[in-house]
Order: C-alpha cells, then structure tokens, then sequence
C-alpha cells in the first residue's frame, strides 16, 4: 500500500443544501424536483460567473471551491439573491430555498475531488444558516474585510461536529440598497473558457443530471466530505449480512447541559425504531454511548463494533423551535450516503422523530411493508409532554441511586397522567418498582415487586407490540423466579424487536438459573455481539454461565473484567471467589475472598444461597461448593 501523502491545497469551499428537503418532497415529489433542478441551474451559474467551480452535484445539494474567499462569499450572497427572486410568486411551503456556508481551509485534493476539514467546516457552518441565507467563518470574514458591501452578525464561537476547535462563525447579508460588484473580467473569462471545457453532463444543465441520477440518490449526499474509509481487516467483529448501523450520541449543541437529556433521548428513540427494520443489525445504546463526549471518528467506531454504517447528528433547541442535524455515513467508503437539517417546532416532534427513520431507511435502500412501516413508525405516546417527562425520568434513572430511582419513578407516573396509554411510561415505572425489590432500597421488598407486577402488566395491556414492555415484564418475572413465563415473555419481545440486545441477557439469565449454562452462553454472546461494548453485568452473566458450564478459567477471565468495571459489584466478587475456589490458586484466593469480605464482611455461604434467583438444585450446589472452596464460612 502506498504511503504518499495526497496533495492539499488552500481554497475557499461553498457547500449549500437545501432547507427541508424531505418535507418539500413529501408534499409535491415532481414539483419539488422540477423547481430544485431549475434551482440547481442558477447556482450552477453564479458559481461559474463568480469564477468558480462546482466540485459535485448530489441531489438537493452543491459543493463548489474558488481561487478567493471574496470570490466564494460574494458568489454566496448573489447566489442567494438570485434564488430568491426565482422563488417570487410561490407559495412559501413550495419554495425551493438553500443555506449556504462559505469557509477558507486547507483540502486534499483526490482525482478532482475535494476533502477534510476545509470542507468539513463549510458543511457545518451551512447548517448554522438560515434558509436562504450565508454563514461564513472567521477566516473568510477576516480575508474580505471591506471588499464587498456587506453587514455581519456574529454568531460567537461554535463547537460543531468532528471539528476539534471552536468555530467562530457569521451570518453575512447585503447591505440595504447595495449592489455586489460585478465579476471580474478573469472570472468572466473563466466561465467562457468552463463553458467550452466542461463535460457534457454539466452542459446540458442540472436538470438533466437530476434526472439521470434518479429519484434515489435525490435522498443521497455520497459526495460530502468524506471520513477516513474503516477497514474489514481490523473491524473487531464479522459485518452481519444485513444493513449493521451504529448510532452514535447526538450532540447537544444548545449551549445549555440541561437539554442533554433530550439529545440522548433522541439518540435511544433512533435507534429503537432502526432495530424494528427487519434484517437490519443495530448497536445497543450501551455501546454507543460510550464514545458520548469524544471527538471520535467514524473509522474507529466501525472497525470497533464491526458496523457498516454510522449515523451522528446534533441537536439545538431555543423555545419552542428544534433544529436536528443527522447524516449516515458508509464506514467502508467513507462517503455520507445522506445528511440533512430539520427545523421544527417543539410540537412537531414526533414528526421530526419519523423524518429520522424514514430518510436513513431510505438512504439504505430498505423497503418496507405497509404493516412493517406502521410499527417502524408506531409512537409510544402523542403528548409532547409526558414524553418530556419520560426522558426526564430516563436521565434520573441511569444514575442508578436510591434518591435517583424515586425521582425517576415520580417523572414517569407524571407523564402516565398525562397520558394514560403511555405503554412505555408505565414499563419504566415498573423498573423502579423492580430495582427497589433487587437492590433493597424499599422497606418492604415483597409490596415492591407487586407493584413492579401491576404496572409492567399495565405496559403490555396498553401495548402488546412495544418490545420493551415485554422486557420489563420479563424482568420482574425473573426476580419472582417466574422462570417459564419470562423466557416466553422475552422470546416475545425478540420477536418485535431482534436487536434488543438486554433481551438476549436476560434470556441468558433464565437458562443460567433453571439449569441450561450452555444455551445462557449462546445468548449472552448474541447480546454481547449487539452490545460490542457492554456494561459489567453482562461480563458477569458470561462468567456466571460458564461457571456453571465448569469452564473455571474462562469464567475467571470475564468476572475479572466484570470486577474491573464495577468493583463495587458484589455478585461478581462472589462468583469470582467461587471460581478460584474450583481451580484451588491459594495465592489468588486469599486475595479474592478478602476483597468479597471488605464488601460484606458478615458473608456465610448457606444465607447467600438462599437469595440466589437460580432454581436448579446442581447449580445451587455448584456455587455453594465453590465457595467453601475458598475459605468462605458455611454458615
């Protein structure tokens, strides 16, 4: 493989993109692509007049360089002028409007292509416009000071996405009543030397490009800057056969910590409706969020949980008024397949929520049944704001304190008042009914687990096809040792949604506890092949299968991992002891069983057994002896 750097260069990129384009193709497909390809043929022109170049065309989309950053930011505004005077006339929801980013950066330059960061920057500050306006950086603004009659609005330092360093970035508009110089004379030379030298396909307009392209890659942006390709090679597991998606964090770009709840919100209800698309492979949210916060790129996170595509996005709010931003990028190209900006207001969202799925299923090239769609698109609730609570409730809840779990259970019993069939409320409301029987945090374990009871049942009265009622409901059957019910319970949540990667665990738990270590194997590794990156609790159900299974040092090996992860864990340390105890390493159980000790000083073996949820008496035994074997007192 060659080693030779690609040649960079310095440019000034203008990238521009059509505001709402899905809405507008949503209401008027064919007129929608008529004024876009007319749309299209101006820009196509002012870049050209202005001197520049247009480096792609990909559906709503236009990515263009030039010599200067005056060039490329006056070609912007005029641009923007032109295409407001074609919009005269139409209906506002019919008109065809782009935002424009302009910036001056470094680019590689790949067979006539352009990309990196120079281009990146220009991406991102396009998505910092309004429709119909310019944003531009600092460098830009800087270069052409007084050049050209314009007023700027700063926008102040902005952090966008992969971009390491804050941004400054301004909206540049036209002065009232001024005019733009026209283009110079080696421009205008430019464009009659382009005209002569461009390739046939530009000659005959945009138009006809769009129709040749097709309606498909209308949808599709694969020649946005592109990522670093990931590598089969080095991708941590096999793809799966099927379309393998893993979707990153949204950033909460709002400026203000307390929306991250809803950033991360968005991100889970994403990836929930992608796991319903049949055939699709879909990381877990656990693995996912562990790169929340980092700059991360798109390669390592393929390569790292063996996935093809990565969807990443953003996420602003200011009142009532929502602009997400979300792209899908092909690993092993390292091309985005599709990007796109929404702006909605807060009672939109729902809708906004279906534009996500619907566009990256799309972009995918899935298709779907009626029936298919209908459940791909099901909402768990119609009042915006009990669905506010429920994320709240959410955000508390994976603090994972006793405090946390009642305030939790507080914000999802406000948001099943307001919204009485809100299945998925009242499934989150049994967990901190459950955890409060698991963990002891109540004062009466046995009324905790009926409550648990009552309100998973509620979850799957109101929504018999939501797979996480069926979970939860799994869940509190396990810890009532309701062993044959909750595997048909969880089977049924596989059964909505095969990439419920908790589901495959806790399946794993019911074969442990009723005597099948080696079918809790399988499951496990399932869940832990969804969940590339798990917490410890599944490194521990790996080790407590194979503990049972009599694979001692394998087991060893995954509740060392469990212990690393949550010291404080004391069922790992137990089973840890336990197995060290089977493989008799003196040296180690010392060791261990003083760790258990420090935990619960007062542990006995025969007290311990008793709490055990598992049912098969060889188990039990099993345990019971491996623990003796270590030192630990019997009773």
């Amino acid at each position: 493989m060659s080693t030779k750097q690609l040649p960079r260069k310095l440019s000034a990129i203008l990238y521009a993109d059509v505001a709402g384009y899905s809405r507008l193709t949503g209401e008027d497909e064919e007129g929608t692509h008529r004024q876009l390809s007319a749309s299209l043929d101006l820009l196509s022109r002012t870049v050209a007049s202005y001197g520049g170049r247009v480096v792609h065309y990909a559906g709503d989309a236009v990515l263009a360089e030039f010599d200067t950053a005056t060039a490329a930011l006056a070609c912007a505004v005029a641009a923007q002028d032109a295409l407001r005077v074609s919009n005269n006339g139409l209906p506002k929801a019919h008109r065809v409007e782009f935002r424009i980013g302009v910036n001056l950066g470094e680019v590689i330059v790949d067979r006539e292509d352009i990309y990196g960061d120079g281009v990146n920057v220009a991406a991102r500050l396009e998505s910092l416009a309004e429709p119909g306006g310019v944003c531009t950086s600092e460098s830009v603004r800087a270069l052409v000071g007084n050049k050209l009659p314009l007023d700027y609005s700063d926008l102040g330092e902005q952090r966008v996405k992969n971009i390491s360093r804050p941004i400054r970035a301004y909206r540049a508009y036209l002065r009232p009543g001024a005019a733009l110089p026209e283009p110079s004379a080696p421009a205008a030379a430019a464009v009659r030397k382009g005209r002569r030298r461009r390739p046939l396909w530009i000659a005959l307009g945009a138009a006809a490009a769009v129709a040749a392209i097709g309606v498909a890659l209308m949808w599709t942006k694969p020649w946005q800057p592109r990522e670093e390709p990931a590598s089969l090679q080095r991708m941590a597991f096999p793809l799966p056969a099927g379309p393998s998606i893993a979707v990153l964090p949204f950033d909460n770009m709002s400026g203000d910590p307390a929306q991250e709840y809803f950033s991360d919100g968005l991100t889970e209800n994403l990836i929930t409706s992608l796991s319903q698309v049949p055939d699709t492979f879909v990381i877990a949210r656990n693995s996912t969020f562990t790169y929340k916060g980092t700059a991360v790129k798109v390669q390592q996170v393929a390569e790292e949980l063996g996935v093809r595509y990565v969807v990443e996005g953003s996420y602003q709010r200011a009142g009532d008024q929502i602009r997400v931003h979300a792209q899908l990028i092909d690993a092993l190209s390292g091309r985005h397949l599709w990007a796109e900006q929404f702006d909605r207001q807060w009672a939109e969202l729902f809708a906004l929520q279906d534009d996500l799925t619907r566009n990256i299923v799309g972009a995918l090239r899935i298709r779907l049944t009626a029936e298919e769609k209908r459940r791909v698109a099901a909402r768990y609730t119609r009042s915006v704001e009990a669905y506010d609570h429920f994320l709240r409730g959410q955000e508390a809840e994976f603090r994972f304190t006793p405090e946390d779990n009642l305030r939790a259970r507080g914000l999802y019993q406000r948001a099943v008042d307001l919204d009485p069939d809100f299945a998925r409320a009242y499934g989150a409301l049994a967990m901190t009914f459950a955890y409060e029987f698991r963990f002891d945090w109540g004062v009466n374990p046995a009324a905790s687990l009926e409550r648990a009871l009552v309100h998973a049942r509620d979850a799957v009265d109101r929504d018999a096809n939501l797979p996480q009622a069926h979970f939860v409901l799994g869940q509190v059957l396990v810890f009532g040792r309701h062993f044959a019910d909750a595997i048909e319970t969880v089977r049924t949540a596989l059964t909505l949604d095969p990439n419920y990667a908790d589901a495959y665990a806790l399946l794993a738990v019911c074969k442990i506890s009723t005597g099948d270590a080696a079918a809790g194997i399988a499951e496990i590794d399932r869940a832990m092949r969804l969940n590339p990156l798990p917490p410890a609790v599944y490194h521990q159900l790996r080790g407590r299968a194979l503990y049972f299974a009599g694979r001692y040092q394998e087991a060893v090996k995954a509740l060392q991992r469990a212990v690393e992860m949550n010291p404080n864990y004391l069922l790992s340390h137990v089973l840890l002891t336990a197995a060290y105890g089977q493989l008799d390493t003196p040296d180690d159980i010392e060791w261990q069983r003083a760790q258990l000790l420090l935990l619960q000083p007062d542990f006995v073996v025969e007290k311990w057994i008793a709490r055990e949820i598992i049912v098969d008496a060889g188990y039990l035994e099993l345990l019971a002896e491996g623990l003796r074997k270590a030192g630990l007192p019997a009773r």
